[in-house]
């Protein structure tokens, strides 16, 4: 028995398994990639493998079982066959192929999806927020309402003419305070 001829240089191949489900097949030497790209409203998940499957002697064919898709690939290391249930994929070695299956449309010439995504975008800095009394800000990271004070990253110093607050229990204090009148908390120079 002879093996046909059948050159595929980079030929991809794709069906569509159910709305919004694509298979992508793609034969290099003796690897088969398969890519399963799912895409729904504001999202689309990608799931890529590759089996040593032989290189391709004939276009693949795609099946709808039952259990889900199965693609019949023509090697030279003889017929392959893929599983696809779900999201799950691997190379099975049964013929899993039963009559009752119906054979899916195989198209080429497509563009596999690529797995990077577009560089985002850098976020404008952050804006003081202010809501009625309340002020929020960072760099340095601090939220002030109403007579207290939060601040992270770097230590409040107490200015002359200013009112300060107890960084513990947001009682305002003076300048001149050593420790909190109400809390007792040690104030920092």
């Amino acid at each position: 028995m002879r093996v046909s001829e059948f050159s595929v240089t980079h030929m991809a191949y794709t069906c569509e398994i159910s709305s919004g489900q694509r298979l992508y097949l793609e034969n290099s030497g003796e690897q088969t990639a398969v890519t399963l790209a799912s895409s729904s409203t504001g999202q689309q998940q990608q799931s890529s493998s590759q089996f040593t499957t032989g290189a391709w002697t004939a276009p693949p064919e795609a099946f709808q079982t039952a259990a889900g898709v199965v693609i019949k690939l023509t090697t030279t290391q003889g017929v392959q066959h893929l599983q696809v249930q779900g999201n799950q994929m691997g190379l099975v070695t049964d013929h899993p192929v039963p009559g009752s299956a119906q054979q899916m449309q195989m198209s080429t010439n497509v563009a596999m999806p690529s797995n990077t995504m577009p560089p985002m975008e850098s976020m404008p800095p952050m804006q003081p927020m202010r809501m009625g009394d309340m002020e929020m800000s960072l760099n340095p990271m601090q939220m002030r309402m109403g007579n207290m004070e939060m601040q992270m990253g770097k230590s409040v110093k107490r200015s002359p003419g200013k009112t300060n607050f107890c960084s513990q229990c947001g009682t305002p204090v003076k300048p001149s305070d050593r420790f909190c009148a109400n809390c007792g908390h040690q104030l920092q120079d």
